[in-house]
């Protein structure tokens, strides 16, 4: 029976169906088996839908270098067919176009799909990440050995009767190829596969628990939203986001989730629910707070949900930095981790001339002893004295203007050590020095640009669903406080209006963020610089310190490409 040939489904479908899906089968011939050292020397396609074929390609390809004896004893390919024939720059954008939106399709297909890879890095094209189905790999799934004895191209095409003989030319292999899919698909479809999606999920390995907890998903909506995989104490294992609650869930049963910790779960689990979203942010906001919430022993995420650090200035006559969970006021930071705090925090102590000692120095009369830095002259030594309260606060003033906004002395002076390394050529401390001042700049530019959004009592902003609606999100001191969309053709203020008046109370807390998850912002933040997002309104101007990192973010760039350099040579 053809593809054509089924009236319907018989069951609840998800995706797109395998009669609606567009598959382009195609096969390459080469000089050889690596990409890059070898070329293509064939393409040929087949477009088929529905088990008709819409259309075809073919060209013999000029891989600019002289067949190999056995390729040609191979294929019958020679060099002097290929003399006139088009090199593969100028059949990648053809080719390209012909397999547009297509699921490839191809026997062995890692082997032609990394050549095609390698030829788009090669000549500028983007790779456009299509689904692909290899046959070999769906007929190992489907068929014994018994079956079949080989999984070869001849010996698949032997089996089910095809009316094409494979002979190592791409076009007829491609046609041979497409008799092979039809028939595997056919096989598939009696136990249960009839969408592109359910066909991808059942390439892989599925044990027989993990497929019949497939049920867990059925009271799933086709909405996006956030699941939770409950245990069988009703305890939440696992929190994930989705654009199709039930097509992602349904996934984890049937096989496209091979992470061994991640089938653990599924073994233990009992219940998923499901949270229904406006939008994808929504959704994100949401997973965070639930992980946050529950802590749930699969998400890697949960394992430390304060994993946020900060640097502050302690409370002492000669203050210094000191690196802490818990921020206050005037605080830098989020940083991911202790390790970039620190080296954060030495940064700016030495740009800034502060101590780096931990004792506690009176404000009179102090009777320490100098230590190595204060000989080299990277500190004051105001623990014997030979720095007064007033000679050192000008270091501290400098670190309070440079996290508030106010001025860059800080940066400016450690810039100007950077270059003092660089013309003694002192390289190696100066890379050095380079890269800690990279993580610190990094840190206030980030800082800065958070703890504005942050500053704001209510913001709403808007970004296009991509079907002429609008997707909105009420922001208040940086957390989300009201999601909610305007379809196309739903006027969108009445809809402003609806979430502004439903939206979630937020009083400001204490620290930069005013009481805001770092990781909350952040994702509000990223959504609302994202091309194509407005502003509908905001309670204050929403700004960013004039006299702020933002200036250096073209030495950063600058950075990034000198680091890449030095990485490739």
């Amino acid at each position: 029976m053809h593809l054509a040939d089924r009236a319907q489904l018989t069951f609840d479908e998800l995706g797109t169906p395998l009669r609606d899906t567009t598959f382009v089968v195609f096969d390459l011939e080469t000089t050889g088996t690596k990409p890059g050292p070898d070329g293509i020397t064939e393409i040929g396609a087949v477009k088929v839908r529905g088990g008709e074929v819409l259309g075809e390609f073919a060209t013999l390809v000029d891989p600019g270098m002289p067949i190999p004896p056995q390729i040609v004893a191979l294929t019958g390919i020679t060099s002097a067919m290929l003399h006139d024939a088009p090199k593969i720059d100028r059949v990648l954008p053809a080719f390209l176009e012909f397999a547009s939106g297509a699921v490839l399709v191809a026997h062995n297909a890692p082997f032609d799909t990394s050549f095609m890879r390698a030829a788009c890095l090669h000549h500028g094209y983007p790779w456009p990440k299509p689904a692909v189905v290899c046959t070999v790999r769906l007929a190992r799934r489907v068929l014994t050995r018994q079956d079949s004895p080989s999984f070869r191209l001849s010996a698949l095409a032997a089996l089910f009767g095809s009316p094409v003989t494979p002979n190592h030319r791409a076009l007829e292999d491609a046609r041979a190829t497409v008799h092979v899919l039809h028939a595997l698909l056919e096989r598939v479809g009696n136990v249960g596969v009839q969408s592109l999606e359910e066909l991808l999920d059942y390439l892989p390995e599925v044990t027989p628990s993990q497929r019949r907890k497939r049920g867990l998903a059925a009271h799933l909506p086709e909405r996006p939203g956030v699941y939770l995989f409950r245990g069988p104490g009703d305890e939440v294992l696992y929190v994930g986001t989705a654009s199709n609650l039930r097509r992602r869930v349904r996934q984890y049963f049937t096989g496209s989730e091979s992470r061994g910790r991640i089938r653990e779960m599924v073994a233990l689990a009992e219940r998923v629910d499901g949270i229904e979203c406006s939008h994808a942010l929504e959704a994100q906001v949401r997973e965070l707070r639930l992980i946050a919430a529950h802590r749930p022993s699969y998400n890697r995420r949960s394992k430390n949900p304060r994993k946020s650090w900060w640097i502050v200035l302690t409370d002492e006559a000669f203050p210094r930095l000191s690196v802490v969970r818990l921020p206050k006021d005037g605080a830098l930071g989020p940083f991911s981790s202790q390790v970039t705090a620190k080296i954060a925090a030495d940064a700016l102590a030495s740009a800034a001339g502060l101590r780096t000692c931990t004792q506690r120095i009176p404000a009179h009369s102090p009777s320490g002893r100098p230590c190595a830095l204060a000989e080299l002259g990277r500190c004051g030594a105001p623990c014997a004295g030979h720095q007064s309260v007033e000679e050192y606060s000008p270091g501290v003033h400098a670190i309070v203007e440079l996290v508030s906004g106010r001025g860059t002395r800080p940066l400016d002076s450690a810039r100007r050590q950077l270059d003092e390394l660089a013309g003694a050529e002192h390289f190696e401390q100066a890379a050095r020095r380079r890269d800690e001042l990279a993580v610190l700049v990094r840190a206030v530019d980030r800082a800065h640009r958070l703890s504005s959004l942050a500053a704001i009592p209510e913001l709403v902003a808007a970004a296009p669903d991509g079907n002429r609606g609008w997707e909105f999100a009420v922001i208040r001191h940086g957390r989300l406080a009201s999601a909610g969309v305007a379809r196309r053709g739903v006027p969108p203020m009445p809809v402003v209006e609806q979430l502004v008046a439903a939206a979630e109370t937020v009083e400001p807390g204490p620290g930069p963020l005013y009481g805001a998850p770092p990781e909350e912002t952040s994702i509000l933040l990223r959504w609302l610089t994202r091309p194509g997002v407005r502003l509908v309104r905001t309670a204050v101007p929403w700004s960013e310190p004039a006299h702020g990192a933002g200036p250096w973010r073209g030495w950063l760039e600058q950075v990034a490409t000198a680091v890449s350099l030095e990485q490739a040579g």
